[in-house]
């Protein structure tokens, strides 16, 4: 395990306290959740809120505690090891960071202190044709008296259906000659804006993302993030915070499998004895120990290389940690319902939930084909 400061210590203790008293048993988070439908729980967000934890990377003058990425890491490691449905902290956590960088004070004051009360954020950029190709966007904002008239489909957007706001990504004019990119703007979108419908895609996972409409949408010109026409670069800024808070989500899930593939192969017997004394298992949990171990000790070194240098990129390592961290949480749940047999595709065991939230975690935020074509790239390939 990575040294913790004292202070990050103490703050991962309260967090599995926490967790334990309040998400501890199967009973407990079936009716947080509304038996696992629900990914996110208004009620005990808001506990997390008046605790202060949901501002651990904000700014004091907001009302947050100032933290850094090695803070954020370690809150939505505990929490999704601690199973605590608090799934819309992730895209939150995320957004904060352009609204920090490139809001204006009216955006900050609004956004960043409702963080810290427990509102939820979402991010906005993803459309049935530019997935990983952010560059295909088509979701046009065109200039009208006073701001901007958005009409277009996003999709994959998670969190919106619980969201005070949408961070959109949209195209404000076309690309020129030079970067595709070009010509793209953010936009902070109150989610009950006229002309925004959102509307849930179901998924193995429960409530998580949503198709969302934009028709004749009006913003005004306050709306914009940053500056206009120049999302891209803001975009890319924060790469290093979404892709290390998606791998802490992970890791802290994996870890999770695994303690409860170990538990069990401990306890089942046949032929007379755990059926973890067997080679064939004892060997694989071996494996998946050393996995997690590494992903551990690289995402906290990355997001220890962000404290250090906040504005620094950086590609190579920030998706060797989303690669590491998602690929392995991914086999920790696959090997744990092989080793838990038909108990662990039932419902009345964690794993096969594990299996859910973890399988998708190499498409979300950049795909595991992805972080390593940008790995390759920063080798000059």
């Amino acid at each position: 395990m990575h040294a913790r400061t004292p202070e990050q210590a103490s703050f991962a203790a309260s967090i599995d306290a926490f967790c334990r008293a309040r998400t501890g048993t199967r009973a407990q988070r079936d009716a947080l959740t509304q038996h696992g439908v629900e990914a996110h729980n208004v009620e005990l967000y808001a506990q997390m809120a008046e605790l202060g934890w949901l501002g651990v990377g904000i700014d004091a003058e907001y009302g947050g505690s100032g933290g850094g990425m090695s803070e954020i890491c370690l809150f939505a490691e505990r929490t999704a090891y601690g199973l605590a449905p608090v799934g819309g902290y992730v895209t939150t956590a995320v957004a904060a960071g352009p609204y920090a960088k490139f809001g204006t004070p009216a955006q900050k004051q609004k956004v960043l202190t409702g963080i810290t009360q427990g509102r939820v954020e979402a991010i906005s950029i993803s459309e049935p044709g530019a997935g990983s190709d952010a560059a295909a966007i088509t979701c046009r904002a065109e200039r009208a008296s006073g701001g901007f008239v958005v009409n277009g489909q996003k999709t994959w957007c998670s969190n919106a259906h619980i969201a005070d706001h949408l961070l959109l990504v949209a195209r404000t004019r076309s690309a020129g000659q030079g970067s595709r990119h070009e010509g793209l703007t953010m936009f902070c979108v109150p989610a009950n804006t006229p002309g925004v419908e959102i509307r849930g895609i179901p998924t193995l996972n429960g409530k998580e993302v949503n198709d969302v409409y934009f028709t004749d949408c009006f913003l005004p010109e306050d709306s914009v993030v940053g500056v206009v026409d120049q999302a891209w670069p803001q975009l890319m800024s924060g790469l290093n915070s979404e892709r290390l808070i998606l791998a802490a989500t992970m890791l802290g899930r994996g870890r999770r499998a695994f303690d409860d593939a170990v538990a069990y192969v401990k306890d089942r017997k046949q032929f007379g004895k755990p059926v973890g004394s067997f080679q064939a298992l004892k060997h694989r949990i071996a494996d998946l120990a050393l996995e997690l171990e590494c992903s551990e000790l690289l995402l906290y070194r990355v997001a220890q290389m962000a404290d250090e240098a906040p504005e620094k990129m950086l590609p190579r390592e920030a998706s060797m940690a989303k690669l590491k961290a998602t690929e392995t949480a991914k086999r920790v749940a696959l090997e744990g319902v092989q080793m838990m047999g038909g108990y662990g595709y039932a419902t009345e065991f964690d794993m096969e939930s594990h299996l859910r939230a973890t399988v998708i975690s190499t498409v979300y935020g950049g795909t595991s084909e992805i972080q390593r074509d940008i790995i390759g790239k920063t080798f000059g390939l």
